[in-house]
């Protein structure tokens, strides 16, 4: 097991965290925009996955990445699959939490609004990870991650920035949860398409082994 740090733009990633057990880091890219022809990037991030997510996408098995990076099924399948899974997003330009917030918010309530799962509860569950990046400012390197248990619709998210002790909240409307998983794992949908394809080249190759 390497332990090389993995490089995303500049910014370090460790190959393997632990959680409660060990995922491995099978996708990685950033989130930017580009303003007359200026590329501005926001955020690295990485996508670690308990290895065993392989078994559950055998139907795939002898893909090529590219076309997999283009199968919404094969995400969704992802998405779903009863394992483990952490993301970890490191801020590159900084900005206010409210910013990110208010992008979350919109993308998990149109995903949910388009299959008719956006109902009271869901927004309250919503209004409080709005809530939660409201007071925060992303300096450059700040860290949020996301903990998506293997069977439960649960999330924890956590946010670190240098000087300040870690928060969290807990997020546990399922629906919600699935919607932020999707926001950074739904393919062709995905807020990053560098990682959606990075992720789908590294389960092409562990599906081949």
């Amino acid at each position: 097991m390497g332990t090389e740090m993995v490089l995303v733009d500049e910014i370090p990633f460790p190959p393997h965290i632990t959680t409660s057990k060990p995922l491995s880091l099978l996708g990685h890219g950033i989130t930017d925009i580009e303003i007359h022809f200026l590329q501005i990037k926001f955020t690295a991030i990485g996508v670690y996955l308990e290895p065993e997510v392989v078994g559950h996408l055998q139907q795939w098995k002898g893909k090529p990445g590219n076309v997999l990076a283009e199968d919404d099924d094969f995400f969704e399948a992802v998405v779903n699959a009863p394992v483990e899974k952490f993301l970890r997003v490191v801020v590159i330009k900084e900005i206010k939490g409210s910013q990110y917030g208010v992008q979350l918010e919109s993308a998990v309530r149109d995903r949910l609004a388009a299959v008719d799962k956006y109902e009271e509860e869901e927004e309250e569950a919503l209004e409080k990870v709005v809530e939660f990046f409201q007071s925060k400012y992303f300096k450059k390197h700040s860290i949020i991650t996301y903990h998506f248990p293997a069977n439960s619709g649960t999330a924890e998210i956590a946010f670190t920035t240098e000087g300040k002790e870690e928060s969290k909240i807990k997020v546990e409307n399922a629906n919600v949860v699935e919607m932020i998983k999707k926001w950074y794992l739904g393919g062709t949908r995905g807020v990053s398409a560098t990682t959606i394809t990075s992720l789908a080249n590294a389960l092409s190759g562990e599906l081949c082994k």
